[in-house]
C-alpha cells in the first residue's frame, strides 16, 4: 500500500515535469529551425543566459518588487483579520461595510494603481497598497466565512456553558474559520507578487515591473521572459510557505 502511494506520488511529480521538459525542447527546436529571431520569440537558452548576463540588474529589481508584496501581502493579513473580527462582534460593521468591501473588487486595478501613484508618488508605498488592496478581499471573504459556516450545535454548547463573546471566538470560531482562512491566503499568496509588478508596469522608477516594461520598448523579449520567470516562481513560493505554514500549525495543535 505504501510502495502504491509513493509510485503515485512519483508519477505526480514525474509527469507535469517530462512535459515541461519536452515542451522547452521542442520551443528550442523551433526557434533554431526556423531561425525565429529573439525580439519576436527567444529560445529557452537565451531566457537562461539572461540570468547570468544581467543578474545584478534583475537581483536588484527583485529585492525592490519582493518587499512590496511582502509587506503588502502581511498588511492585508492584518486587516482582514481585525476587520473581519470587528465583523463578527459587531454586526452592524458587517451590515455597513461588507457590501463597500464587495463592491471595491469590481474596480480594476489598472484604475486604482494610477491614482495611488498621484497620491503617494513613485516609491514603493503606493506598490505596498496595491498589493494589499488586492489581497485584503480573498483573505477576508474566507475568514468571515469560516466564521460564519460554524455548527451551531458547536456556538450552542458554548452558550450552556456561558462562555462569553470573545472566549467563543478564541477557542471556538477562530480556529475552526483557520482552514478557511488558509484557503483565503493561498489565493491571494498568488496575487501578492504580480499586483506589486502590476503597480509598477503603470508607475515607478525601479522593480520587476519597470525593468519588464524597459525590456519590452528595447525589443529585448529574452529580459521580458526572464523577469516572468522570476514572478511565477516567487508566486508559486509563497504559495509554499503558507501551506507549510498551515501544515505547521495543524500539527501543533495536533500534539496539544
Amino acid at each position: 500500500m505504501i510502495k502504491i502511494k509513493y509510485t503515485n506520488k512519483l508519477k505526480d511529480i514525474l509527469y507535469p515535469l517530462v512535459t515541461f521538459l519536452v515542451i522547452i525542447i521542442v520551443w528550442q527546436f523551433i526557434v533554431d529551425y526556423f531561425d525565429i529571431k529573439g525580439y519576436i520569440m527567444p529560445s529557452p537558452s537565451d531566457i537562461i543566459k539572461v540570468f547570468y548576463s544581467d543578474f545584478n540588474n534583475l537581483f536588484k529589481n527583485t529585492l525592490i518588487t519582493l518587499n512590496e508584496a511582502t509587506l503588502g501581502f502581511i498588511l492585508a493579513i492584518v486587516f482582514s483579520i481585525l476587520i473581519g473580527t470587528l465583523m463578527d462582534f459587531i454586526p452592524i460593521f458587517k451590515k455597513c461595510f461588507y457590501p463597500i468591501f464587495l463592491v471595491s473588487q469590481t474596480i480594476p486595478t489598472i484604475t486604482i494603481a494610477p491614482i495611488l501613484i498621484i497620491w503617494f508618488g513613485f516609491d514603493s508605498l503606493p506598490k505596498i497598497i496595491m498589493v494589499t488592496i488586492t489581497c485584503f478581499f480573498p483573505i477576508l471573504i474566507s475568514f468571515i466565512d469560516g466564521i460564519s459556516n460554524i455548527d451551531k450545535d458547536y456556538l450552542n454548547l458554548f452558550k450552556t456553558m456561558n462562555a462569553s463573546k470573545i472566549d467563543t471566538f478564541i477557542h471556538l470560531k477562530f480556529p475552526m474559520a483557520l482552514n478557511n482562512l488558509f484557503s483565503g491566503l493561498k489565493i491571494s499568496a498568488t496575487y501578492a507578487f504580480v499586483s506589486a509588478t502590476v503597480a509598477e508596469w503603470l508607475g515607478g522608477s525601479q522593480g520587476l515591473g519597470v525593468y519588464m516594461i524597459r525590456a519590452k520598448s528595447s525589443y529585448a523579449l529574452d529580459k521580458v521572459f526572464a523577469s516572468t520567470i522570476i514572478v511565477i516562481i516567487f508566486s508559486l513560493i509563497f504559495v509554499f510557505i503558507i501551506e507549510i505554514l498551515k501544515k505547521l500549525l495543524y500539527k501543533e495543535r495536533e500534539l496539544k
